[in-house]
């Protein structure tokens, strides 16, 4: 590389951005790969049955239970009701159309979709008064055993049943160990809602995937678990209702109103208590959450859920059908208020904060939760005067020009605007970078018209080099194209697309290897998706190849005051089993030592 500013060590790159690495996830998950079809896939022979194991084939058994569960619902209710419905039963999320599932999402109701501690709350909760209400019908059975004993072992039976046909998920898995500690605290007269549970509960759930702890899914599950417990508490110990006034029949409407209002005092404890962490992991929050799930949770409390519990007892004698249209209405307007609330443009992009902040206000978080005495006030001035920091402080500098870790996908910042040289950027990779920046607008790229780009190949299919004109040609198309291209994408399709930086500094993005060496020579920074056999520009000009990309991950670009860039990478080690493929050395067939510097190879 030389002495140009391509020349950087890699011992001096943080890790970037704090946004979801999914090969975490889908590590300790044992996926080993993703991928598509290009056609339909053809069928093998199937597996005969002395080739599975036992736990083979209870899954398939489970497996086509639930898929017959799911074809009878969407039998009964039609579009996104029968699929809103299949999910709440069978966790099957994919038959719900794109439009429904961001309409929830915004909304703040993409909870409900995903079967959690709502779900089987719900459902073991609903089995449990309904079958304590049935054998209180008969006085024999209420005065010689022990029927809130009873009920809790029904309830666990139901949820149990829950949890099998609901394919496993981890949420599931939580959810599923929690209520069933909380059931089985009745067999022994305890408490069961208590910070013991909660605490027995994540033990449980850290010795069999310990992994879960760094997800968002768990640390939001237990947040608002650990909330809504001393909020409970407090609540329970609001002054009786027996005052003479409460009697009246014109006050009787009050007594309905604090009802709601114990919905109102759930929503917000267990919206506050989430909001740090959907900022942490998400860079999102939903502003009408709130709203939201007032409309929405009373509708699913005694609608829906009561309903899809009858519809499910029903269901082998085949009287499912009313029940499910009943909830399918209830489903129905849930689906209306987060349309609405979703038209109301509620979704407010925080962007990354600093990585204090996130340790700082949770640790004042679980002071203010855990603690019983008045020292937990503390732990909300922590988190109080954590934000209050924040919002006030200069926020550390955003980056100028991020790279996607493919090399394909590039995007100059500009204050809420990003200008990426895509027109069409891939929308899930997009959207993160857009939260994470708290970017409002994009600018999509200039396209050339009327020029072409040379596409030449030699026998093995690699591109060939320009000739002397066409590299002069190339050059000056280059250098033309930067010149009426600041801070947004001039593209020749095919070939190049090159911008212009408020600093400066020319960024080009090289599609065709072909006219690599002509974008060395004009650009500041080169990013090619292509894995070269060269380490470096003879320009100087800091270079990203696919190579250098697969070994770092995603970049981050920021010119500091001194015209010098700064540079962020996802990683900076490749010491850590879930990452530790990004070190493989396809050439020699072995994993390659720890990278020195950004622009080495590893050959």
């Amino acid at each position: 590389m030389g002495d140009g500013p391509g020349a950087i060590d890699a011992a001096g790159w943080a890790s970037t951005a704090r946004l979801n690495d999914f090969a975490f996830s889908a590590y300790f998950d044992g996926i080993g790969a993703n991928g598509f079809f290009y056609g339909a896939p053809s069928a093998s022979s199937p597996v005969t049955t002395d080739q599975r194991s036992v736990w083979d084939s209870a899954v398939n058994w489970l497996d086509v239970i639930r898929s017959g569960i799911g074809d009878r619902i969407r039998e009964i209710l039609q579009g996104d009701t029968g699929a809103f419905a299949a999910s709440l039963v069978t966790d099957e999320r994919r038959a719900i159309s794109q439009e429904s599932t961001e309409a929830l999402r915004q909304a703040g109701l993409a909870h409900i979709v995903a079967i959690s501690g709502l779900n089987t709350a719900l459902s073991a909760g609903i089995f449990f008064v309904g079958l304590r209400q049935l054998l209180s019908l008969f006085p024999s059975i209420v005065q010689a055993y022990p029927t809130k004993k009873i009920a809790a072992a029904g309830a666990l039976v139901a949820l149990t049943t829950y949890y099998m046909i609901s394919g496993f998920a981890v949420s599931a898995e939580r959810a599923f160990i929690m209520m069933a500690i909380n059931l089985a605290a009745v067999f022994f007269d305890r408490p069961s809602i208590s910070l013991r549970d909660i605490a027995l509960s994540a033990w449980v759930i850290l010795l069999l995937s310990p992994s879960e702890a760094l997800g968002p899914s768990f640390q939001m599950s237990f947040a608002e678990t650990l909330a809504l417990v001393p909020g409970y508490a407090i609540w329970s110990r609001r002054p009786p209702r027996e005052h003479p006034l409460l009697q009246v029949a014109a006050v009787k409407p009050v007594v309905f109103i604090r009802f709601f209002g114990g919905i109102l005092l759930t929503s917000m404890i267990g919206g506050f208590s989430t909001a740090l962490f959907a900022v942490e992991h998400f860079h999102r929050l939903s502003a009408y959450g709130l709203p939201a799930n007032l409309m929405a949770m009373p509708v699913i409390s005694f609608v829906v859920m009561p309903m899809g519990m009858l519809a499910m007892l029903l269901t082998p004698l085949g009287l499912d059908v009313i029940p499910w249209k009943i909830a399918g209405f209830g489903l129905d307007i849930v689906i209306a208020i987060a349309q609405m609330v979703s038209a109301w443009g509620g979704n407010i992009d925080i962007g990354k904060l600093p990585g204090w902040y996130f340790p700082v206000a949770v640790a004042g978080f679980l002071l203010l939760a855990i603690l019983r005495t008045k020292i937990r006030y503390l732990g909300a001035g922590i988190a109080a005067l954590a934000t209050a920091l924040v919002a006030v402080a200069p926020s550390e500098p955003p980056p100028d020009i991020v790279i996607a870790e493919d090399g394909n996908l590039v995007a100059i910042v500009r204050g809420q605007v990003l200008a990426p040289n895509r027109p069409h950027p891939p929308d899930f990779i997009f959207d993160q970078l857009r939260r994470a920046l708290a970017a409002e607008l994009d600018q999509p790229p200039r396209l050339l018209e009327g020029v072409n780009a040379i596409r030449r190949r030699d026998i093995q299919g690699r591109s060939e080099r320009l000739s002397a004109v066409e590299l002069r040609n190339a050059r000056d198309a280059l250098r033309q194209a930067a010149t009426s291209a600041e801070n947004r994408f001039v593209c020749l399709k095919g070939a190049w697309c090159t911008a212009t930086h408020d600093s400066g500094y020319v960024v080009t993005i090289v599609e065709n290897p072909a006219y690599f060496g002509a974008a060395g020579d004009t650009a500041d920074i080169v990013v090619t998706p292509a894995r070269l056999r060269t380490t470096g520009c003879r320009s100087g000009a800091l270079l990203f190849t696919g190579e250098t990309l697969r070994r770092f991950g995603a970049a981050e670009v920021r010119i500091d005051d001194q015209g010098s860039p700064v540079l962020t990478t996802a990683y900076t080690r490749l010491d850590r089993p879930w990452i530790r493929h990004r070190a493989y050395n396809w050439r020699s067939g072995t994993f390659d030592g720890e990278p020195l510097a950004f622009n080495d190879s590893g050959e």
